[in-house]
């Protein structure tokens, strides 16, 4: 069942006197347990997006579907929704963990008492009790994010929107926020994360669309995105570099053999293509000592650049 169905969703603005269209037909759906990272650059049409599905802007066209209710006709939709924005917006300053969970749970509908003990719950389970009585502002960066999150959950939503999670942290405050987003998708939520950081994403992510002025360019399962772009060459690394003595050792008839199968020698390097041809040079090779393989793998920030300048010169 999809927790978020995004039905063809249009908006248009007036601009100095011109249309301008922000969103352009835009249609993309999540489900429970699934993280989808939604790409683009600045100004594509990614937050006022994000604005139509938390209720903020009325589209022209197109539907948003959270949990089986429309946040534009039925307020209660917005119950199933959590948000964590960048700089931590969605948490006051001034007020404590304990308080920012307590105030935000009965302003979410919840009880006193419900909200207090979800957000003792949640105090615990962030690792933040010990800081329960502190002012946010006197927080680390990490310690502000963790509770951020919290505050997003705490009337357990079916939605999360999470907008650049680890930005500006440390590495091992980014580390412990992954893997709460991990953990908060496999307890059956639905994530629609946004950042520009394309590694977090790639790790992240079960599936990946990028939207390119107004419009969705690109939308697939994350692995097999990268997949596609991926190459067929496996790159040998030898232990000793390719001179004249190696290949004395190695032998001509070998280097022929080599050569024979497309393989490139360039340092301490051997270059073949596709699977096949790489075990039949490791059988050349033997038993020359080998450092490592590796294949060419693309990422996600070489293929969504790909896709964000094939629409620029499109």
């Amino acid at each position: 069942m999809h927790v978020l169905e995004v039905q063809s969703l249009q908006k248009s603005y007036r601009s100095s006197g011109k249309v301008v269209e922000a969103v352009r037909d835009v249609s993309f759906s999540i489900s429970a347990q699934e993280v989808l990272a939604f790409l683009g650059p600045n100004g594509a049409g990614k937050t006022t997006t994000i604005k139509m599905i938390a209720g903020l802007i009325v589209p022209d066209r197109g539907s948003v579907d959270i949990a089986g209710r429309d946040p534009h006709r039925n307020s209660r939709a917005l119950r199933s929704l959590g948000a964590v924005l960048e700089g931590n917006r969605n948490i006051y300053w001034r007020l404590t963990p304990e308080e920012n969970l307590e105030y935000f749970g009965v302003l979410r509908g919840l009880s006193g008492r419900v909200a207090r003990q979800r957000a003792r719950g949640l105090l615990d389970r962030f690792e933040l009790s010990h800081k329960r009585k502190t002012t946010v502002q006197t927080l680390s960066r990490g310690m502000q994010q963790k509770l951020a999150i919290a505050v997003a959950l705490i009337h357990e939503p079916q939605l999360l929107l999470l907008d650049e999670p680890t930005l500006g942290l440390d590495v091992e405050a980014t580390q412990t926020v992954k893997q709460l987003v991990r953990e908060i998708a496999q307890e059956g939520r639905a994530i629609l994360l946004t950042t520009h950081q394309l590694d977090l994403a790639e790790e992240l992510s079960d599936r990946v669309a990028i939207i390119n002025k107004g419009k969705i360019v690109a939308q697939e399962n994350t692995a097999d995105l990268i997949r596609q772009f991926s190459g067929m060459v496996y790159q040998i690394e030898l232990e000793e570099e390719i001179n004249r003595s190696f290949l004395e050792v190695l032998g001509r008839e070998r280097v022929a053999n080599l050569q024979s199968l497309g393989a490139i020698l360039d340092g301490d390097r051997i270059y073949v293509r596709e699977t096949e041809l790489l075990y039949q040079a490791l059988e050349i090779l033997n038993p020359l000592a080998i450092a490592r393989i590796e294949k060419d793998q693309a990422n996600l920030t070489d293929i969504f650049l790909k896709f964000i300048r094939e629409e620029h010169h499109a």
